[in-house]
């Protein structure tokens, strides 16, 4: 089929009937669950600007000549690069950079492990075969994907198998003829109850060892396979209006915990089979962090641009732009905002072909943006909720307004410089959804440990940072301001 439409999407949750729990009751069905059915909305909305706007959505499939979503797109040029994060930066206007599981995520990540797929075949060349044959599955059916990555965090001073229960955490069970057995508990999948398949793959951020092989599994399975079951955390969509809560009311993703019941996955699903070595290697060898960077770093550009314009409008609304800490305040964000553009621009600009023809935008800059914007992010927060003030508690309800007694009274209270009071609450409860509420707290947190902990991935940069030059860089100018060393001994 081509890419679907968003009633397609619906349609899917509707017949898949993923056993998914929330709050502890089970969700029957997504597109009408009080705490699921408006972020299925937000996401068939994406789904159907693939059509809304074609030109910068859709490509044509090489295999099947039919309409399929640009995100899968293997780009072979510059060009198709830009196209793609087009694409991406196209989906994230719609929520303002706040869905940060949309499905271009994981798209760019199946796309690269299907076509830099040898790295599979080192245990045996049916994986490889299965990662490529996936990347065309998913392409074609416009599959929505969910991933997890990690054990649940136990003790994390240990090795998983060194766990006192190391067997909660997702494990081989068995190897049959015509697939294998996996049991255990897996953490943490975004968007669990609202997409079609999950991808399981090993964190990276911490390699595991070969006493731990039985956990080092890659695989991926349809989330209504028999023995799988998401248990949500509490969502933070509180079924409030689009003007009381506007972003939670839209675009709580949901986060769950993931468990599987000695499930069965079909041979052909499956990508690594108890190989630390492999599963250790993934992610870089076949340049798929390279691919899920791009996409998160131009998301985050996107993300920026609506916060900046969130401070903005801010300034603007009370008179408080001609202030010099205040200027200086924005100043921050919009130098955050330039530097992340300038990242993704030479990202893109320094691509090169891999070793398999895919053209693969610049790591090293995209490695210092993802880096480096889990460090701002919490402080452009802080600079939204410095500036909201004591106006990001003063925020009446719709309600309010709509009362008629109250309305005019609070319409006039809560005037500003430029807006009635009715628009000026309108603002300040964007900027609370963004910086104070649940929702918002959230987003702060997801950030913050997006590709896992900011420490550990500073060290893995520290480690791998190419130091030589500079410190040659040095070395040659300190031996200039020295004729002659002096005997010391």
């Amino acid at each position: 089929m081509p890419a679907k439409t968003g009633m397609q999407y619906k349609q899917r949750l509707k017949n898949a009937k993923n056993n998914v729990f929330i709050h502890g009751e089970r969700v029957d069905d997504p597109t009408s669950h009080r705490a699921t059915k408006n972020v299925v909305n937000s996401m068939a909305k994406l789904y159907d600007l693939q059509y809304e706007k074609p030109d910068r959505m859709l490509y044509t499939s090489p295999t099947s000549g039919k309409s399929v979503g640009m995100s899968f797109l293997r780009p072979e040029s510059v060009d198709d690069i830009i196209k793609r994060r087009t694409a991406i930066q196209e989906w994230a206007k719609l929520s303002g950079g706040m869905m940060g599981r949309s499905p271009d995520y994981l798209n760019a990540e199946v796309m690269a492990m299907g076509v830099a797929n040898d790295l599979f075949a080192e245990d045996d060349p049916m994986y490889a075969e299965n990662a490529r044959n996936y990347y065309e599955y998913a392409r074609e059916s416009d599959m929505s994907l969910t991933h997890t990555l990690i054990h649940p965090q136990v003790n994390r001073a240990k090795a998983q198998h060194e766990q006192k229960d190391a067997n909660m955490a997702l494990h081989l069970v068995e190897k049959k003829s015509d697939g294998i057995i996996v049991d255990g508990v897996r953490l943490l999948a975004t968007q669990g109850g609202v997409t079609d398949e999950i991808l399981v793959f090993p964190s990276t951020v911490k390699p595991a060892g070969e006493r731990d092989d039985p956990y080092s599994l890659a695989f991926v399975t349809p989330n209504n396979t028999e023995g799988l079951s998401f248990v949500m955390r509490e969502s933070f969509d509180y079924g409030k209006s689009t003007y009381d809560h506007p972003l939670g009311s839209r675009y709580e993703e949901g986060d769950a915990i993931v468990h599987f019941d000695n499930v069965f996955i079909p041979w052909e699903r499956v990508f690594v089979c108890g190989n630390s070595s492999i599963c250790n290697r993934t992610f870089r060898d076949t340049n798929a962090v390279v691919h899920m960077s791009h996409q998160v770093v131009a998301k985050n550009v996107i993300k920026t641009e609506f916060l900046l314009g969130t401070v903005l409008q801010i300034m603007d609304a009370i008179g408080i732009d001609g202030f010099q800490h205040v200027k200086d305040k924005g100043t921050e964000v919009m130098l955050t905002l330039e530097s992340m553009k300038s990242h993704l621009y030479r990202a893109e600009h320094g691509a090169k072909k891999d070793r398999w023809g895919t053209m693969t935008p610049d790591f090293d800059s995209l490695n210092a943006a993802r880096n480096w914007y889990p460090r701002v992010y919490p402080r452009m927060v802080e600079i939204l909720r410095i500036l909201g003030a004591s106006g990001l508690m003063g925020i009446p309800t719709e309600a309010d307004f709509e009362h008629s007694d109250l309305g005019p009274i609070v319409n006039r209270a809560m005037q500003s410089k430029n807006l009635e009071g009715y628009e000026r609450v309108q603002l300040f409860r964007l900027a609370w959804d963004m910086t104070l509420s649940a929702f918002g707290s959230r987003q702060m947190h997801y950030e913050y440990y997006f590709f896992g902990d900011p420490v550990k991935m500073g060290m893995s940069y520290f480690d791998a940072f190419d130091k030589e030059p500079y410190k040659a860089y040095v070395n040659d100018f300190l031996k200039q301001t020295t004729a002659v060393k002096p005997n010391l001994s």
